[in-house]
């Protein structure tokens, strides 16, 4: 057993020093290199052997896990270190519980002499009763500390500043306004061909190996290699090594389409490092904040996907329906069955209800290949009816509400004027109702009966101009999408075979009905596709539904 005095000269003096950003607002005093002279200053003048620094600058008091920390207790517990000198009692840690145990028991288990200067503590001396209250002062301090900048985060993360500290893969600060960030024109590029490509029916597991093999580097490594950060675990061995967790979390990324989403994460004490994710509720979305790298509909045709399956079959495929196909009869998704030891043509969806026995429906069983040929069959029909007869067409999408919009229109205008212009009337009858009622020209009673019946009347009208600016709305929407697949129409005349950009530019919905009769082979499944320009009623239908059934036999 060694001695309290540790008088061999071979054991490590530890000069310990911590900064956290917290302390870095209180002034040079508590600086790393103010902390370094004065431990070793103090050590010199006391002739400590064998000066060993271990340095954490930018870690908090409360957070148990720092790096050079950690050296300093695995050298403590190899029996290695006979001394640990600190400024103070709050750079060895925050947690009065965890501080008070590495001082009255981990430490003297050890024979290790603990030292805080400003704090003239001295194990030699034993602890006093006062390192214990100075270390709840501490304990106090930190959670304080946390509870303060917590409060300023989720105020700028509620006025749509940005809280998140990492900057996702693809962008980078802006040179003018470090507040913000811009695509960084090296790998902006490597986001955009990602989504490409899983926009395209390549799946996760391929999209990673592509990156592999042309050699691009991996966003840890990446990020370290410009601005040093080891956020990530950056691997050098492999720096072309994509992780699948690693795409995923890109495609899953809103930021990408210029959006700020706050308070995506949580932890739940200042002690608990570990992050949760946070309800849908809780999370803040503020659209358009900065230059996006990819488009809307890119993106939503990427979370469709994920839908409709979170993952890509084991030949690395995505499923090209997916986010797209329901069961007509029970709403579930039809999901693909296709393998290596099943020919391509033999490749079938079947109700997901069906398989997993949460409903009593059938299988809905029908090939891929047959659902190809109708959706693609149809889909040529409505695009080229819409390039070659575009009144026709217009007509026909409109369900000849055209007359019936044009009149609501005229209308709509002078009722809301009508309808704002009453309810400001009505706020000047309350507030002459209530100076009234303070003056005493009518009694509570009354102003009661007379300023409920206003107040009422003022809430029918907002509802009733809430359904109007609704209802424009609405009319607004299906004209811009009825002229947007006419647009598109014209641009898609070539179309030799089905794919996910066709189906994410014309089609919203597609749902698979059951043979009218089950097992025979040669009816066909009904089928019913929702065109982009149908927009969803109320109840979640359509609002034109366009038959197909299939023109060859199926299985």
């Amino acid at each position: 057993m060694r001695s309290t005095e540790n008088t061999n000269r071979n054991l490590i003096t530890a000069l310990y020093c911590r900064l956290s950003q917290e302390d870095e607002r209180l002034g040079e005093s508590l600086s790393i290199e103010n902390q370094r002279l004065m431990l070793q200053r103090y050590a010199e003048e006391h002739r400590f052997p064998n000066i060993q620094f271990y340095v954490d600058d930018g870690f908090s008091g409360a957070d148990f896990n720092r790096p050079s920390f950690k050296r300093m207790m695995t050298d403590v517990e190899c029996g290695k270190v006979g001394i640990v000198i600190v400024k103070d009692q709050s750079r060895l840690g925050r947690d009065y519980l965890q501080t008070g145990m590495l001082m009255e028991i981990t430490f003297p288990q050890y024979d290790v002499r603990f030292i805080a200067v400003n704090d003239g503590v001295d194990s030699v001396n034993g602890v006093s009763d006062f390192s214990g209250i100075k270390n709840y002062f501490n304990d106090f301090y930190a959670r304080d500390t946390s509870r303060k900048i917590r409060a300023v985060q989720r105020a700028k993360g509620e006025r749509g500043e940005r809280v998140g500290t990492t900057i996702p893969y693809g962008y980078m600060k802006n040179p003018d306004n470090p507040k913000q960030f811009i695509p960084n024109p090296e790998t902006a590029p490597v986001v955009k061909r990602i989504f490409e490509m899983y926009a395209s029916g390549i799946g996760i597991v391929k999209i990673c190996d592509r990156l592999s093999k042309e050699q691009i580097v991996s966003p840890s490594v990446y990020a370290f290699k410009t601005t040093g950060s080891k956020s990530g675990s950056p691997d050098l061995t492999r720096p072309y090594h994509w992780a699948q967790t690693t795409v995923r979390k890109m495609l899953a990324n809103q930021e990408y389409v210029g959006d700020t989403v706050n308070f995506k994460t949580y932890s739940k004490s200042n002690k608990l490092k570990k992050r949760l994710k946070n309800d849908p509720e809780n999370i803040l979305i503020f659209e358009n904040t900065h230059e996006a790298i990819i488009d809307r509909k890119t993106f939503e045709l990427v979370q469709k996907h994920f839908a409709g399956r979170k993952r890509p079959d084991k030949q690395g495929e995505m499923d090209k329906y997916a986010g797209y196909l329901f069961c007509g009869e029970c709403g579930s998704r039809l999901y693909l069955h296709r393998g290596k030891t099943i020919k391509p043509e033999n490749n079938n969806f079947q109700c997901g209800g069906f398989q997993r026995r949460t409903s009593d429906c059938t299988a809905h069983y029908i090939r891929e290949n047959v659902l190809d040929q109708i959706i693609l069959h149809n889909l040529k029909t409505v695009t080229a009816f819409a390039r070659e007869q575009p009144e026709e067409f217009y007509a026909m999408a409109t369900q000849n509400g055209e007359a019936e919009a044009k009149k609501f229109y005229k209308t709509a205008e002078r009722e809301k004027v009508q309808i704002e212009k009453r309810i400001k009337e009505l706020d000047n009858i309350i507030r002459c109702l209530y100076e009234d009622r303070v003056c005493g020209r009518i009694t509570p009673e009354r102003y009661d009966v007379m300023a409920g019946g206003y107040e009422q009347e003022q809430a029918e009208l907002r509802q009733e101009l809430t359904t109007i600016t609704e209802h424009i709305g609405e009319i607004d929407m299906r004209e811009k999408c009825i002229q947007e697949f006419m647009n598109k129409a014209k641009e898609y005349i070539e179309m030799p075979k089905l794919t996910p950009e066709l189906l994410r530019v014309f089609i919203r919905r597609i749902e698979v009905y059951e043979k009218p009769e089950k097992y025979s082979r040669t009816c066909g499944n009904p089928i019913i596709i929702h065109y982009a320009f149908q927009l969803p009623e109320q109840n979640g239908m359509p609002a034109i539904e366009v038959l197909a059934r299939p023109t060859t036999k199926t299985a």
